[in-house]
């Protein structure tokens, strides 16, 4: 059995690299389409080893697919989504827009897959930010063991979070700051290249940041609203890959080894961590293109009771987004949960 599937946003990185995953995972696509703006109309995205065009997502009758990968603004998936679940498809969203809404389900199928049964609420289902899922799938297996109690992390976030236009401006701004000098910032608020931003997104009432923000919101709405969570994020300038350092403090005690036992055992994670030589840390360039989730450095924190330190690294076109919505595509499949609409 197939489905008829579209992808909204289908001109962009993330929704370029969902097409991607469609096809890598053999997920049972039956017609598959390519939607944009208007400006994009005819653009030819791949899919497999075959090239389709886009389509205007405005004149699409979306009462005859089944689901619908949405990689698109806020706002926009704030007008759009609704209209589009209310002709029939599971509308699987990875903006911002719906994570925090009470009727809709934010899942990381690895981290809390029955929430997946509330589907049908709003037909909307949301995927999590880029630097949350990487940060959960490493956490709720270490939670389930020994009951975590607060966690500090610190990100490193690739400038493909920002999308083509950020990975864009590294680019520019790399080759010519030797030779024009660095070009002015657009995208980001100062200079990526050769350097580091402590600032992803816009500031908050509090002085943390809406990107800082969301990680401890999530984490709770999916892991257990009583962890107590502080982020700092950070840009840097790398192509592809999110990395973390985090911290964590356990009600009950749990030690390096038998951390490192449980998440080699945890959906989702891979663990590379020994201290004889520099194979025994993952970076994010050894992550690009990869499915997993990978944890190093694990190490006992002697300052509290019982306490840890990991580093988690993650592609974030691929887990960190368009992999984890396409897991959910697939959850929905496994459980019974897509209807099919007519033809």
């Amino acid at each position: 059995m197939g489905y008829r599937v579209a992808v909204v946003g289908a001109t962009g990185a993330v929704g370029r690299e969902m097409l991607h995953i469609l096809e890598e995972v053999k997920f049972p696509v039956e017609k598959i389409h390519a939607l944009a703006s208007r400006k994009s109309i005819g653009v030819k995205v791949s899919f497999g080893d075959r090239e389709i065009p886009c389509e205007d997502l405005e004149q699409f009758d979306f009462s005859k697919v089944d689901v619908v990968l949405m990689s698109v603004s806020g706002s926009f998936s704030k007008e759009w989504s609704p209209k589009i679940a209310a002709q029939g498809p599971i509308v699987i969203d990875n903006s911002s827009a719906w994570r925090m809404d009470p009727d809709v389900p934010l899942i990381v199928p690895e981290v809390n897959p029955d929430a997946v049964s509330y589907a049908r609420r709003k037909g909307i289902i949301a995927n999590p930010n880029c630097s949350t899922i990487q940060l959960v799938v490493a956490l709720k297996p270490l939670h389930d063991a020994a009951k975590i109690k607060r966690v500090v992390v610190s990100t490193y976030q690739s400038v493909s979070g920002a999308g083509q236009e950020g990975m864009d401006e590294l680019f520019d701004q790399t080759k010519n700051v030797f030779v024009l000098g660095a070009t002015p910032p657009k995208k980001f608020p100062k200079q990526i290249a050769f350097n580091v931003i402590p600032f992803i997104g816009a500031f908050m009432d509090d002085g943390y940041t809406d990107e800082e923000t969301k990680m401890w919101r999530e984490t709770h709405k999916m892991v257990d609203p009583d962890i107590a969570l502080t982020v700092t994020c950070v840009r840097v300038p790398v192509m592809v890959g999110h990395s973390e350092a985090v911290n964590i403090e356990f009600h009950n005690p749990l030690d390096e080894d038998e951390a490192r036992d449980i998440l080699r055992d945890a959906p989702g994670v891979v663990v590379i961590d020994n201290r004889t030589g520099n194979d025994g840390y993952i970076t994010p360039k050894e992550a690009q293109g990869e499915f997993s989730v990978f944890v190093s450095r694990i190490r006992n924190d002697p300052t509290v009771k019982h306490g840890l330190n990991l580093w988690v690294v993650s592609d974030n076109l691929r887990k960190g987004a368009a992999l984890n919505a396409v897991q959910i595509a697939e959850l929905l499949h496994e459980r019974g949960l897509i209807a099919k609409q007519l033809a």
